[in-house]
């Protein structure tokens, strides 16, 4: 981890991984991102010539434009007709050109509260913050990287500071930008819908704009605010790629263009056409920051060193490493269904069970019956209840089981007290009728009475009750910006929003930081670094069934670690997709995550019980490994049918594969493990390896003519005899 500046060249390293800038001609230009380099001749020179139809800044010398130029500052209006990362209107126009001024150098992480930002508890960082200057409108902008001593990732941000006397309207500000030599790129981004969440979409890049973006007020369940850029042929054991990750929650957008010289400007940020924030004079705004992970060896490495830096510098520490516990979650059990008796005989199922936290979910407060009503109404509904909260407390802890309790503070419905009492409180357009999700709105954040409500009422419950996990649901989405009366303040409300719910995410973890706060938003639509950096645990995604979660499981961690994702095993057939698997099947599914359970106890056979509780008993004994370990993708030969892979812990080795459908006539898959010793040994059911063996050879995996069959393999490194 160093950042040296040689003459105009300033070379930004962390582990295995440069960023090469230079000053010229007054502005920041990018010589290199990737590999690490520590030398630097201009070997790679972009050579300047008089290319048609790329306007020149100079008058006697045409070969110089900015339309041709690598740089990590797109600007608008001045010769360079590729998307802009800065816009910022006045009085006269939307035209900017910061030039390069100075630069500064300091020890640590920089920190934008009520912005979530990586943290740096090891003092083991490095920021350089570079200084541009716009004379005409008489504005400073900050870049800022940080470099990390122990991980090969970059992250960055930038700030824009109002020197003048005017008003300005920030119209676009992106929050990383570069641009990169001409290859043939592939990009990968995950998208999907609800239900379906983060499927990986691999696409080769033509010339054009390719964006993904949610205006939904939240990351969204069909996209997630990351893109990942690799070489052409790069796969899990080969190439280099490169992941951009935004921390934040909102309005987003990911964007690569290739231009007509076959360049690609790759950008990350609020998305454009559902954001603006007023600049006053002496004041000044900042992007969420990006965090950049590099990789020469593959995919498989790049999830490695992006699960590493989010469980040392995102994840809040105490929870970065701490075992999750066994739950069970009443919702799919009994909806809105409940009383006392039955939600004990459950719990009384799950303490015989093993299981170590019981969730009361949606339903307990107010006139909560069905999802229509009562939402904002955070009162205790005793009658429903049978007894008091805290008395149902006292049963499941009396059970030797801890407590959650389902919260969705965010929304407000229609028919409740609190919108009888405060209309005005719902995000709305005066002179427009409401926009529905379910029969709700949401609350307006950026008021600060109502950020101070949430901020009371979830207060009071974690301060008067023993409440030790919070499930923080949002199931909707922000439509009917208009609570203003005049369109810049509406421009900025879904910012402000995402601002003030961040500062109530702040302000009740650190007053309650023994308390596990796990986010849903209607599963995963709200997944994200910004939310894992206060809670560290995600409920993947409202659909539970096994095979569905082979590829929601697998693309949550190709980027985000094990150990935030919640995965239960549920009832057959399933809920959401009506699909019948064996209990087996989605037992080792959910043992892949943090393992819980989403289904009626009290319905199950004696020998479903007795399956579970064996399972629960191994994932006990497994859990440091699935949790804590290294997890890798495996190869397999029918990689459509066929799906394994690893994890890695100080324990051992745990291997997972699933086989969706049967067939006929196939020999025997054999799966390959890697990062193995190599001259370890390693014992399966009573047999004994070398690990040289297993990485080259890899084991024959025995399946059954069975649809939807898997098989969870441990092996136990023994000392060599």
């Amino acid at each position: 981890m160093t950042i040296q500046i040689k003459d105009s060249l300033f070379f930004i390293h962390s582990k295995g991984f440069s960023l090469i800038l230079e000053q010229y001609h007054d502005y920041l230009m990018v010589r290199h991102i990737g590999k690490n380099v520590t030398s630097y001749n201009n070997s790679n020179r972009l050579i300047n010539k008089d290319h048609a139809f790329s306007p020149a800044p100079y008058a006697d010398d045409r070969t110089f434009s900015m339309d041709t130029q690598r740089q990590i500052l797109g600007q608008q209006g001045l010769g360079d007709f590729r998307l802009a990362s800065i816009v910022i209107a006045n009085k006269k126009n939307q035209l900017s050109d910061f030039k390069y001024k100075s630069y500064r150098i300091y020890d640590g992480v920089p920190e934008e509260k009520p912005l979530p930002f990586p943290y740096d508890l090891n003092q083991q960082t490095q920021t350089i913050v570079f200084e541009l200057v716009d004379n005409v409108l008489d504005l400073t902008l900050e870049i800022h990287f940080t470099v990390y001593e122990e991980s090969s990732t970059i992250s960055t941000y930038r700030k824009l500071i109002n020197h003048s006397n005017e008003r300005l309207m920030i119209k676009k500000f992106d929050s990383f930008m570069i641009d990169l030599e001409p290859h043939d790129y592939t990009s990968i981004t995950f998208q999907g819908a609800y239900g379906r969440e983060k499927e990986m979409v691999r696409s080769k890049i033509n010339q054009g704009i390719h964006s993904i973006a949610s205006n939904r007020g939240a990351s969204g369940h069909g996209q997630t605010p990351s893109i990942i850029l690799g070489e052409k042929d790069v796969n899990d054991s080969y190439g280099e790629c490169l992941a951009i990750q935004l921390m934040y929650s909102g309005n987003f957008h990911a964007t690569v263009q290739k231009n007509q010289l076959r360049e690609l400007r790759a950008s990350i940020g609020f998305e454009p056409s559902v954001f603006g924030w007023e600049l006053s004079p002496q004041d000044s705004f900042a992007t969420p920051a990006t965090i950049i992970n590099f990789s020469s060896q593959g995919l498989n490495h790049l999830s490695h060193v992006s699960h590493q830096f989010i469980l040392d510098h995102i994840v809040r520490p105490e929870y970065a490493r701490q075992e999750r516990p066994i739950l069970i979650n009443n919702w799919e059990a009994t909806y809105f269904d409940f009383n006392f008796d039955k939600l004990t005989d459950l719990a009384d199922k799950a303490q015989n069970l093993g299981i170590e936290l019981f969730v009361l979910d949606d339903g307990w407060f107010g006139n909560r019956f069905d999802d229509n009503r009562a939402l904002g109404d955070w009162t205790v509904n005793e009658e429903k209840l049978s007894h008091s909260l805290d008395h149902l407390i006292e049963e499941v802890h009396g059970r030797g089981m801890k407590f959650g309790l389902w919260f969705e503070p965010e929304m407000i419905s229609v028919d409740s007290d609190l919108f009888r009492q405060h209309p005005d409180w719902a995000i709305q357009v005066a002179d427009r009728p409401h926009t529905y999700s379910r029969n709700q709105l949401v609350l307006d954040l950026s008021k600060p009475e109502v950020a101070d409500y949430i901020k009371e009422t979830l207060s009071h419950y974690l301060s008067t009750y023993k409440i030790d996990y919070v499930k923080w649901d949002m199931n909707g989405n922000i439509t009917n910006v208009g609570s203003y009366n005049n369109l810049k303040e509406n421009l900025m409300l879904p910012h402000k929003y995402m601002l003030a719910l961040y500062d109530i995410f702040d302000y009740l973890t650190n007053k309650f930081p023994d308390v596990l706060f796990e986010s849903c938003a209607g599963g995963g639509g709200r997944n994200d670094l910004g939310i894992m950096r206060y809670f560290p645990q995600v409920w993947t995604s409202d659909n539970t069934d096994a095979i569905s979660r082979i590829q929601l499981q697998n693309s949550m961690t190709f980027l985000y670690p094990t150990i935030t994702m919640g995965s239960h095993v549920s009832a057959v057939p399933n809920h959401q997709t009506g699909r019948i698997t064996p209990l087996e099947t989605r037992n080792h599914m959910a043992m892949s995550g943090n393992l819980g359970y989403e289904l009626d106890l009290t319905q199950l056979s004696d020998s479903e019980l007795s399956e579970i509780k064996e399972n629960i008993a191994l994932y006990k004994s497994i859990r440091p490994i699935i949790q804590l370990g290294e997890r890798t993708r495996l190869e397999t030969v029918h990689p459509t049918n066929e799906f394994a892979y690893q994890f890695i812990g100080d324990e051992g080795v745990v291997v997972t594969y699933i086989k969706v459908l049967s067939d006929v006539e196939f020999t025997e898959s054999v799966v390959r493990l890697k990062d193995l010793e190599k001259d370890a040994l390693y014992e399966v059911d009573g047999d004994i390896y070398s690990g040289e063996e297993l990485m080259v050879l890899g084991f024959v995996i025995p399946v059954k003519q069975e649809d939807f069959y898997s098989k969870q393999i441990i092996l136990k490194k023994v000392e060599e005899k």
